[in-house]
């Protein structure tokens, strides 16, 4: 057929949702042969429009183009009520075969499917964006609560507790802006995630320490992101408390690197005062950072290696990514 229309009709025109050889977006009512076409059961064909008395005085048919021919099976939506149709047109006379009918009728069905497909990913797409901004909005509101509870905190192990609450709120935000940025995807870019951490652990990293974040562009699941954050920031907690005492400057360093085809490292490192060489949970006591730094390792299917010296400290960890 040399046309082909999606036509959907509303009180007073019809408009095409889709169309192949016919220029007009959209038509009065009184050229509308899908308007008869909706008031049939499923289907209405015309096989010659000059001996037709719904369409002889057609606009279409007595100008140009000077269509002759019509053939529409309803758009019927899940409510019941036709809102269109799928048609074609001929400039000549015709009749289309038994199955050339059952044709059209199946692709009308079709394309009620993909219109209903597109409204519910439109639905789940204001829903998904609630859902995100209703979780940023609790993330910010326990993010403060504990930062005004840790103000009126003297005893310094329960201080930094909160602190890594805080930390860790700020750490789960970034991952699930990232993992929303994804459209529901359960993995996400490592650049752009360490991206957001990077900002996360300079905004609380105090002005005597630059904090300077490099990724590799891959692909990470959730929960190797998740343990690669808390890592990141438990690292430059511990450097800020520990590597650089009265005030000195320093830089902390967060590298994430492919070693080789199935296999990244994280390396954490600082180029503060430095501690004794250790394997991190292995040979001496851990506080609780390092002990949640060895548990994300765990997450990621390895172990935390650290080494230290008066150059600073570095931290390093291999898994499967």
């Amino acid at each position: 057929m040399p046309v082909s229309l999606i036509s959907l009709v509303d009180d007073n025109r019809q408009w095409f949702k889709a169309r192949v050889g016919f220029e007009p977006e959209e038509t009065p009512l009184d050229q509308s042969v899908c308007a008869h076409a909706i008031l049939e059961q499923d289907y209405l064909e015309v096989e010659d429009m000059s001996a037709d008395r719904r369409t002889v005085d057609n606009p279409l048919h007595i100008n140009d183009p000077r269509v002759n021919f019509y053939a529409g099976a309803n758009l019927v939506a899940p409510n019941g009520m036709p809102v269109g149709t799928l048609c074609v047109l001929d400039t000549k006379p015709r009749k289309l075969t038994d199955f050339q009918r059952q044709a059209l009728k199946t692709l009308s069905k079709q394309v009620v499917t993909q219109l209903e497909l597109r409204k519910r990913l439109r639905t789940e797409a204001a829903l998904r964006s609630e859902m995100d901004h209703r979780v940023k909005n609790s993330l910010q509101t326990i993010a403060s609560i504990t930062r005004v509870a840790s103000r009126k905190i003297t005893d310094p192990q329960s201080l930094d507790v909160l602190r890594l609450i805080e930390r860790r709120i700020g750490s789960v935000a970034s991952l699930h802006s990232e993992l929303m940025g994804r459209e529901g995807s359960n993995s996400l870019e490592a650049r752009g995630y360490l991206e957001k951490v990077g900002t996360l652990l300079k905004d609380v990293a105090p002005d005597n320490v630059a904090v300077n974040v490099q990724s590799v562009e891959t692909q990470l699941v959730s929960q190797k992101a998740s343990a690669i954050g808390m890592i990141a920031s438990e690292f430059l907690a511990n450097s800020i408390k520990h590597a650089f005492p009265d005030n000195r400057s320093g830089q902390v360093d967060i590298i994430l690197e492919r070693v080789d085809d199935s296999h990244l490292k994280l390396t954490c490192r600082d180029d503060g005062v430095g501690r004794n060489n250790t394997t991190v949970g292995e040979t001496r006591d851990t506080g609780l950072g390092e002990m949640l730094m060895s548990a994300a390792a765990a997450q990621l299917g390895s172990k935390l290696r650290e080494t230290s010296n008066v150059g600073g400290t570095a931290l390093c960890v291999e898994f499967v990514g």
